[in-house]
């Protein structure tokens, strides 16, 4: 009789363990499982957060200079303004205005340029220099009909060739021989402090939309480096224009001193298209901002003066769209 009551007694304390254990293993799913679906309802909230915030500042834009405060300065928004700050009830939103005359036309730069830029993005010489032929061959004609980057592509997977045509998107870029995905979105490096630091990419340097020259508020380092602006004279500009924006070429000249012909690719003015990059927190319940962020780009043309709408968007990117690079 003892042996068959401790033999009761070690079942029942053998379908307690692995009661207990699938009872901890069903509360561990079902936690993850309610954090996750906590995490993406909280992700698609700031989504149309930053929805709305582009939404607020083109309405500002449109609004413009018309609505002024009762010292004179504009109430919403004035030409070269870099950033909008927006509070709403659950969050916050910051828009940064990008103008794609902060870089350099991709179809029109010239070899020396892209080299320059390139390097000044960290890569390494010789990728660098079969980066800057592959960007070459495909937006030249090729006399012969097949390139020697041509029989490259052809062999990938799934196979292609390159336009030999100007580029008509920036993201056909990835498709260039030597690419890699951290080169043209950008990345984090470790800066001083052991402190990850963003490092633009291509998108944030290049465009099929920019003109010959490069708009020096807003343009990236790098790029001021590709049209050949000393290292010294960068550091310069940008520290400067983290205080004010330069509001006259008379201005910037003066500052420069002698750059050489580096000069002339310099103008002031950010043009007519230009891309806004919303970046959304939500707020929590104890009044903090949250520590995930969600970023959605459009890139728009302004059209003010036309009888057609004051502006139209020409792209729109779900996941931000520039990359880490932010400009200086």
């Amino acid at each position: 009789m003892p042996t068959r009551r401790g033999s009761a007694l070690l079942a029942v304390l053998w379908l307690s363990a692995a009661l207990s254990a699938i009872a901890f293993s069903v509360a561990a799913t079902v936690r993850g499982e309610v954090e996750r679906s906590a995490t993406s309802a909280d992700g698609v909230k700031e989504y149309f957060l930053a929805r709305g915030a582009i939404d607020r500042a083109l309405l500002y834009v449109f609004w413009g200079e018309q609505f002024r405060n009762p010292d004179g300065s504009p109430r919403y928004w004035t030409p070269g303004m870099r950033r909008l700050h927006f509070e709403f009830p659950n969050g916050s939103a910051d828009v940064d205005f990008i103008p794609e005359s902060s870089k350099l036309n991709v179809n029109m730069a010239p070899p020396e340029e892209l080299y320059r830029l390139l390097i000044a993005l960290g890569t390494d010489e010789a990728r660098a220099r079969e980066i800057t032929a592959a960007i070459l061959d495909w937006r030249s004609p090729v006399p012969n009909g097949i390139s020697e980057f041509d029989q490259y592509y052809l062999a990938a997977s799934p196979s292609f060739r390159a336009r030999h045509a100007s580029f008509e998107e920036i993201e056909e870029l990835l498709l260039v021989k030597g690419m890699t995905p951290d080169l043209f979105h950008g990345t984090y490096t470790r800066g001083t402090a052991d402190r990850l630091v963003p490092r633009p990419g291509l998108r944030d340097c290049l465009s099929v939309f920019s003109g010959g020259q490069v708009e020096a508020n807003t343009a990236q380092p790098a790029v001021l480096a590709a049209v050949g602006i000393p290292p010294d004279a960068v550091a310069a500009i940008v520290a400067a224009r983290r205080i004010a924006p330069f509001i006259s070429m008379e201005q910037l000249q003066r500052f420069l001193g002698g750059v050489g012909p580096a000069m002339s690719r310099l103008v002031l003015g950010t043009g007519s298209i230009t891309t806004l990059r919303a970046t959304a927190r939500l707020r929590l319940q104890n009044g903090q901002l949250s520590d995930m962020r969600r970023t959605v780009s459009a890139l728009v043309k302004f059209a003010p003066t036309t009888k057609d709408a004051p502006y139209h968007v020409l792209r729109w990117y779900d996941q931000g769209g520039l990359g880490v690079g932010d400009f200086e």
